[in-house]
């Protein structure tokens, strides 16, 4: 049989079409959408704080309450331009369902952000992660902590180096030494002046120099190479020395920062096109965790671990009056100052040392002599040396940490050393050897161990590999966000929290 021929029906379209109504935009959004819950938080929390923000007199504000809602909705649909924000809240139903149709134009969401949630946002998350406690979805009493590195909105090869601007110091104390060496020699027959401090790079004192060394060579016969760098040093030196002076100030305690956002510091990033680990811009990043949801985050210049622990658990008691019960990191946190601040508040911690993993794996080749290989009397307070000598205990020394962290080392003496014939794979040191111990961080480190090889510590070790780190996983790709769009510390935080909260929210809805 052939086939009949049939006309193709279609559905009636007529984009000219006029409601008789207007749509809601309440039936237009399912009920289980997360914008849905986006709004209803919001409404729920207390923004007195942010309200306060505000001025009276001039012409009418849009809302905080709706700002927030269309910003953090914004980071939870990975918008984070304010320009875009200011379309979507014209073009997407989603936004003008929390806008209320309202069109706040970029200037207003960007001035919000920037300004009006500074110091008072981390308030706003504190009150979400409340309503995620109460409902019994975290736990705040037992968190995993950990750190990743963002770039920063910096141009990459804007730097500044603490190193090079010691060098550039040091080369003009030395040259200025040089100077004056040859002032005095041309000027030997006249009365010879008083060196000044040549290592104080005062700018004004550096001046006054040049001054005197010119003084000294007036109507001499004078080298005319001396002379034009006398007159390059006379220019350029004390405006270069007042530059340096202004650059240490910004730096601070940190080895870098770019001169399009000071407060960056440059770290080497794992998320590198060129997959050379070059370095970056950037802020180090660190949250603690429960379930997958964020309960604290922080904003940190140095890209190191170890000195963000304590400031990043200061600011978690800042926010709920406490201080966790239990807290799980890895071996970038495992540090004597870290170990002796948990001991001290009472955390029950599971954070691992540097040579934590090589010791269940039993591939630590120490050298002869070393500390841990040698017998420890505790009654007696003294160690045996390899070949059976007692090192008696001979009193402490205090050595400052980088972090301004004090450690009491003890120190044990050998009785004879000349002749030992292990004397040079021991030690190299010449008569008796002198080792230094940190006893108080063996017995953090003894305590910590214990902690982390039993049942309870195996498991937290096995939950916080599937606990923290994904959050990091999920912002970094799922949300591409990889650098940040505003610059400064304070405007960088903010940032974060608006992160934490969209984190937060939608991990809710889901």
């Amino acid at each position: 049989m052939k086939s009949l021929n049939k006309k193709p029906v279609f559905k009636t379209y007529n984009p000219h079409q006029q409601f008789l109504l207007p749509p809601s935009l309440d039936e237009l959004i399912p009920q289980r959408h997360p914008v849905r819950l986006v709004g209803s938080i919001i409404d729920e929390i207390d923004l007195d704080i942010l309200s306060k923000q505000y001025k009276g007199g001039g012409t009418s504000s849009y809302h905080p309450r709706m700002l927030l809602k269309v910003l953090v909705y914004g980071y939870l649909s990975n918008i984070y331009s304010s320009r875009k924000l200011e379309a979507a809240c014209k073009e997407n139903i989603h936004f003008m369902f929390l806008s209320g149709m309202s069109y706040p134009d970029h200037h207003t969401i960007n001035r919000f952000r920037s300004e009006r949630l500074k110091h008072v946002l981390k308030e706003v998350f504190a009150q979400v992660v409340f309503l995620l406690n109460e409902t019994g979805q975290i736990e705040l009493k037992d968190i995993y902590t950990d750190g990743t590195k963002i770039e920063a909105n910096a141009n990459r090869y804007s730097f500044v180096w603490g190193k090079a601007i010691k060098t550039s110091q040091e080369r003009i104390a030395r040259q200025l030494e040089e100077l004056w060496s040859y002032s005095q020699q041309v000027a030997k027959a006249e009365r010879q002046q008083t060196p000044p401090d040549f290592n104080d790079t005062d700018p004004q004192k550096v001046r006054q120099t040049i001054e005197s060394i010119n003084q000294a060579l007036r109507d001499k016969e004078v080298d005319p190479k001396v002379k034009q760098k006398l007159n390059y040093a006379a220019k350029n030196w004390p405006a270069k020395l007042e530059q340096y002076a202004l650059q240490k100030e910004i730096l601070g305690e940190r080895n870098s920062y770019s001169k399009t956002d000071p407060d960056a510091t440059f770290m080497r990033m794992k998320e590198d096109h060129m997959l050379n680990g070059q370095l970056k811009p950037g802020y180090n990043l660190q949250i603690s965790t429960h379930k997958q949801f964020i309960v604290n985050y922080s904003i940190h210049q140095k890209p190191t671990d170890t000195t963000t622990l304590i400031p990043h658990l200061e600011a978690y008691k800042k926010m709920y009056g406490f201080h966790p019960q239990q807290l799980t990191a890895d071996a970038g946190y495992g540090s004597h100052q870290n170990y002796q601040f948990l001991d001290k508040e009472n955390i029950e911690a599971f954070v691992k040392y540097g040579s934590f993993a090589k010791e269940q794996q039993q591939t630590i080749a120490n050298p002869i002599g070393h500390p841990d290989q040698l017998h420890y009397d505790a009654q007696g307070d003294c160690y045996f040396c390899p070949m059976g000598q007692k090192m008696d205990y001979i009193g402490t020394v205090t050595k400052v940490t980088a972090t301004g962290f004090n450690q009491e080392l003890s120190r044990y003496r050998a009785q004879n050393c000349s002749e030992c014939p292990l004397h040079g794979p021991c030690h190299k040191q010449q008569g008796n050897r002198i080792m230094e111990v940190n006893q108080q961080l063996n017995r953090l480190k003894a305590m910590a161990r214990e902690k982390l090889i039993s049942p309870q510590g195996i498991a937290k070790r096995k939950q916080r590999c599937y606990d923290v780190e994904p959050v990091f996983g999920n912002i970094k790709q799922n949300k591409n966000f990889k650098r940040f769009m505003l610059r400064g510390c304070d405007k960088v935080e903010i940032e974060a929290g608006l992160l934490a909260l969209a984190h937060n929210l939608k991990k809710w809805a889901a």
